[in-house]
């Protein structure tokens, strides 16, 4: 029996914060997957290795977790004032598809360098040493990023004393804006809470009714207090990950935000709709000891949260979550305000399963609504290996 030959694409794999992915230009896919639909989901389906019962991605390019199932396709810009466009997908592990509905604040540090080491930046753009500033439009929100990537000697500067808790090695630090980073569906304005409401009590059947803070900056995000779900805000991924009983309690959790939210229209949508919107608990700060042996302190932090993405605790923090949580933090009354002591602060630093870290907001109040102008942190990224990726013929 004659079976179909693999095909090489080009492409290149990167990290970016605590997250790495595959990374394509576009006019580099097959001309059936540089449409959205059906053939490109499962040519990087295919890539990645899902969907795999076994959850290991031994045979695709994908690390079998949330932070490295990650797929990026990049383009010159089509907006104006813009040098690149971003479309995030994040492939399941267990299920045949790509989740589309948000995006990647980790991966979105690794845009600027990948674009400018592939050629889709123009050069008078670019400056032989020193920061270029790369505007990112990301498409999978519309919404707009600012990158400054460092230049020497006119090539991307990859490696410095930059570090980051979740990422084991020091490298050059990549500053990154996400402007407006409010939802704007339809281009209406909406409010960046979708209830309405700062706090709300979420009823969910079998848990009870808790306190919820449910904003749509960064990425759609439902925070809770720890202490209602009878956790302290100091676990690390095995607390969590390793009881199928509190998977279960968040996943029914976030769905029931996700309604409340006007994400879904049901609860059983959820299922598919995996990445968007995450769900997080906070807490107040307290010693503990991160991932990797580093004691976080109190003194040192204003606040804890723990995250998941794709049904499983992060083992850091979402680059699109710390946005969510950088801002709820800076609107007085909200639940992660609260726990980082309230008033308006324009940074927080706060402990994660892997260690700390900085986030900072802008955020006003106009006629009676809060809106948020940009929020910023500091990632890094590095090119891990470029080429080509093979995939059977067939499998799109």
């Amino acid at each position: 029996m004659t079976h179909p030959a693999q095909i090489k694409i080009p492409a290149t794999y990167m990290r970016g914060g605590t997250s790495k992915g595959v990374f394509f230009r576009l006019d580099d896919l097959p001309e059936a997957a540089q449409q959205p639909g059906k053939a490109r989901d499962n040519l990087l389906l295919r890539v990645i290795g899902s969907p795999d019962p076994y959850a290991k991605h031994t045979d695709g390019m994908g690390g079998a977790t949330s932070s490295t199932s990650k797929s990026v396709i990049l383009s010159k810009s089509s907006k104006a004032d813009h040098d690149v466009d971003y479309l995030f997908g994040q492939v399941s592990i267990d299920k045949p598809f790509v989740d589309w509905s948000g995006n990647c604040g980790n991966l979105s540090a690794a845009v600027g360098p990948f674009a400018i080491s592939c050629g889709l930046i123009d050069s008078s753009k670019l400056v032989q040493n020193g920061m270029a500033e790369i505007r990112i439009w990301q498409a999978n929100i519309e919404k707009t990023i600012i990158a400054r990537v460092p230049i020497v000697n006119g090539e991307v500067q990859e490696t410095g004393d930059f570090e980051l808790d979740g990422v084991t090695f020091p490298a050059a630090e990549v500053p990154v804006e996400f402007l407006d980073p409010a939802s704007d569906k339809d281009g209406q304005g909406g409010s960046m809470f979708p209830t309405g409401n700062l706090i709300d009590e979420l009823e969910v059947p079998g848990i009870g009714t808790i306190q919820a803070t449910m904003i749509d900056a960064g990425i759609p995000t439902v925070f809770i207090n720890a202490e209602d779900v009878n956790y302290t805000g100091i676990e690390l991924q095995e607390a969590i990950n390793g009881d199928p009983d509190a998977l279960m309690m968040f996943e029914r959790i976030r769905a029931h935000g996700a309604l409340k939210m006007g994400l879904i229209s049901e609860l059983g949508e959820a299922e598919n709709r995996q990445h968007t919107p995450k769900v997080a608990f906070v807490a107040k700060p307290q010693d503990y000891i991160a991932s990797s042996g580093k004691k976080v302190t109190a003194g040192g932090t204003d606040l804890l949260v723990r995250a998941l993405s794709m049904g499983k605790l992060h083992h850091a923090m979402m680059g699109t979550a710390a946005v969510a949580i950088g801002t709820a933090a800076a609107i007085p009354g909200t639940l992660v305000n609260l726990a980082a002591g309230g008033g308006e602060p324009k940074f927080v630093t706060f402990g994660h399963p892997s260690g700390t870290l900085k986030v900072g907001a802008e955020a006003t109040r106009v006629n009676g609504e809060w809106t948020v102008k940009k929020a910023i942190m500091s990632r890094s990224a590095r090119i891990l290996m470029e080429g080509v990726v093979r995939v059977p013929g067939d499998s799109f």
